[in-house]
């Protein structure tokens, strides 16, 4: 049975729906954004491999993006970016951007639901795991508020025995300020309640105003920036974007997801403000897509894709401006169909967690992946 004490804890989490995001000192400046981009993204047609030969011959259409786009932007001698990325180009220009291409988690079937459980639990097998592998980290790093997921549900990612919380902008009309001041009368002489309501209404000040919901990645790009922004706020926030299941009519779709893409790194970078020099961006897929086109103009699930990074804190380091990982070639596909994968999604991640918190890469790997190792890939400076 509900009794009025545990509804009106309830009541309490509704405005900002974990409230738990405790304001105290963090013993890290440097800051980690995790993208999931839901529904593999097309890795090659948003960093192209302008310098394989292949590329037009097994692309077709889909080797170019539509007109309205403009022509793929010249990142190296050899990739390109889909023009709705010209925000991530110019940090890439800037040194403050960079790829890992040909990248894969250890998972090699196709199922959406497997693989995006694979990327964030960070094991070899489907639901092997309980524990996502950035919850996993969180013991090994520096003390500091509890990570953020942008969501109304916690993704597997972050889940596990550390505390960790979500907060999802709401669509309905905010509370007038005096109804919420009639609230903290109302909870005053209650410790718990007291303690509850302060907290949400101190992350809902952090976060600011409703931001759209799930439907606007940029605002919700934009809580996430305010959040982690705030001296008192957390460390590690989580973004999710759906929409990257590209079956039909991909070109245009393609484009118009990665125009979002491109608005989230742009509206994080302005968020954060001088935070932006310790922040790293991560955006990766469960895996990729076919590097022929379908009958429908669309792609089918793949392999191998493609993982962006942004953030002041790659300047300097491997992955300025640059395109890492092992090129396979397309005249070498995965299954006769798929982009080979060469590079270990797992050892980006090992690589980044390590550099960006000054650990060592081995004991990340050990205590993080153990249960798929894979060589920690160094892209930020230490």
């Amino acid at each position: 049975m509900i009794n009025r004490r545990s509804l009106l804890v309830g009541l309490a989490g509704g405005f900002a729906l974990s409230p738990q995001l405790a304001l105290a000192a963090a013993g890290t400046d440097q800051r980690l954004v995790f993208i999931i981009l839901r529904g593999a993204m097309d890795g090659l047609a948003a960093i192209p491999p302008i310098g394989d030969s292949r590329l037009n011959q097994l692309r077709g259409a889909l080797a170019q993006p539509p007109e309205q786009f403009g022509p793929p932007l010249q990142l190296t001698s050899n990739f390109a970016a889909h023009p709705a990325l010209k925000g991530f180009a110019g940090l890439f220009a800037a040194g403050e951007a960079g790829v890992v291409h040909a990248i894969a988690s250890p998972y090699r079937e196709r199922s959406h639901f497997d693989a995006q459980n694979i990327l964030e639990t960070g094991g070899s097998a489907a639901y092997a795991l309980k524990d996502g592998w950035l919850n996993r980290l969180l013991p090994l790093l520096p003390a500091a508020p509890p990570p953020v997921a942008i969501a109304a549900t916690l993704p597997a990612l972050l889940r596990g025995a550390a505390p960790t919380t979500s907060f999802a902008p709401s669509r309905l009309p905010d509370a007038s300020a005096s109804l919420k001041a009639r609230v903290a009368s109302l909870y005053e002489n209650d410790a718990l309640l007291h303690r509850l309501w302060s907290e949400a209404m101190a992350t809902e000040m952090m976060a600011g105003a409703s931001d759209g919901g799930a439907a606007n990645p940029q605002g919700l790009a934009a809580s996430a920036a305010r959040l982690l922004a705030d001296p008192a706020g957390p460390r590690i926030a989580v973004l999710e974007m759906g929409g990257w299941d590209t079956h039909a009519g991909q070109a245009q779709r393609l484009g118009n997801q990665l125009r979002q893409l491109d608005n989230v790194f742009a509206t994080l970078k302005q968020g954060l403000g001088p935070a932006w020099a310790n922040t790293l961006v991560i955006a990766a897929t469960e895996f990729g897509r076919t590097v022929a086109a379908n009958g429908t103009g669309g792609t089918d699930h793949g392999t191998a894709s493609a993982a962006l990074l942004a953030g002041g804190r790659l300047k300097g380091g491997p992955a300025a401006g640059r395109v890492l990982g092992d090129w396979p070639g397309l005249g070498n596909l995965y299954e006769g169909r798929d982009l080979l994968p060469t590079t270990s999604l797992n050892g980006l991640f090992a690589g980044a967690a390590a550099g960006l918190f000054g650990l060592d890469p081995a004991l990340v790997t050990r205590r993080v992946f153990a249960a798929a190792p894979a060589p920690a890939l160094a892209i930020v400076r230490v």
